[in-house]
């Protein structure tokens, strides 16, 4: 299977992606990292740069398409959502047919990282960590994955903290916090201190985006949250038997 790493983790969580494929690995799969990958092209779509965006995202279909692998897995509900839905959209805006249709038949095979772990046969210890799970929303109301990141932590034996503000939009929102920053950094307050009401308290904030994480965590350092957040793939590899 071919590994889409994505910028978020290629940039600035370079662990993500190495626990992802000892994951991947632990659970039987051959992985590959095609080199000719780039951007998904969602911030360029995000802001209405059509062009631009097909542009980014035909070299990362190219890469893909060329590895050859019968799966693509992506540590991101984000990244996982453009390539799945708004790549063949995308496409078809700028004329490129052949690109849509060959968009189309990858993201039939294309699926967000604990999507596919969770039907893989992983061997985890119990960690006996107290987390708070933050649903991205793109992996929530897109690709409509909920169960499964909490499955796979019940599994590491982690005990997960009930949080009324789970599943409510960090602030991020890709182009958004560049845009609205006060807004964003509000909405990212406000479900910070939500979590600060939850009994018993969370050790720890999991989440399958690093983008959401990445703001949390200044949000929480800038306001000073105890907290400490890291990727359900981090969170996995540390429970690898």
């Amino acid at each position: 299977m071919s590994l889409f790493v994505t910028c978020v983790v290629d940039l600035f969580e370079p662990d993500v992606g190495v626990a992802s494929v000892r994951l991947l690995r632990a659970g039987g799969c051959q992985v590959s990292c095609p080199t000719g990958q780039t951007c998904c092209g969602q911030p360029a779509w995000n802001s209405g740069f059509h062009e631009d965006a097909a542009t980014v995202a035909r070299t990362s279909l190219d890469a893909l398409d060329a590895d050859g692998g019968d799966a693509v897995v992506v540590p991101a509900g984000s990244c996982s959502t453009m390539i799945k839905v708004f790549w063949p959209e995308l496409f078809e805006l700028v004329g490129d047919h052949d690109a849509a249709d060959r968009a189309r038949r990858l993201g039939e095979r294309t699926y967000e990282l604990s999507s596919f772990l969770a039907t893989r046969p992983l061997s985890l210890r119990p960690l006996g960590r107290r987390v708070a799970y933050h649903h991205s929303c793109h992996m929530l109301r897109e690709l409509h994955v909920r169960d499964e990141p909490e499955r796979l932590l019940a599994a590491a034996g982690c005990d997960q903290v009930p949080w009324g503000a789970g599943d409510r939009c960090c602030g991020f929102g890709g182009m958004f916090s560049f845009k609205l920053p006060e807004v964003a950094e509000a909405m990212a307050d406000d479900k910070l201190s939500s979590l600060a009401e939850a009994e018993p308290p969370a050790d720890l904030v999991v989440g399958s985006d690093g983008s959401c994480l990445l703001h949390l965590r200044a949000r929480a350092e800038h306001e000073g949250h105890p907290v400490e957040t890291r990727h359900l793939a981090e969170v996995l590899a540390e429970a690898l038997a």
